[in-house]
């Protein structure tokens, strides 16, 4: 039988870059510039917002109630390469955990 796909952990890495951590025991590296032009996704443009997310469940979640579900999130990531920029930032890596919050820094 197979398991939901959901996300784990999940790190900024820069301008719309995240890298995620899956259930499945794989990683990806998505960027969502071209995900961010409509509805409540437009909020997310803003830098300083979009780096604000949270993994309350299954996936991302920003605090306007924007989130991608997990399986969009691995279609549309890569697998990272060594060649990909860390971010200094800690992980948002529980379910509840806020990435840049004093919580989880």
């Amino acid at each position: 039988m197979d398991t939901f796909l959901e996300i784990t952990k999940a790190k900024y890495l820069g301008d719309y870059r995240i890298r995620l951590w899956f259930n499945n025991g794989e990683i990806r590296v998505v960027d969502l510039d071209d995900s961010l032009d409509r509805g409540v996704f437009t909020q997310l443009r803003d830098k300083s917002y979009f780096q604000r997310f949270s993994i309350p469940f299954n996936t991302i979640e920003w605090e306007n109630g924007a989130d991608f579900a997990p399986e969009y999130l691995y279609e549309h990531g890569v697998r990272p390469d060594d060649a990909d920029e860390e971010s200094p930032l800690p992980c948002a890596a529980e379910e509840g955990a806020v990435y840049g919050s004093a919580a989880i820094a």
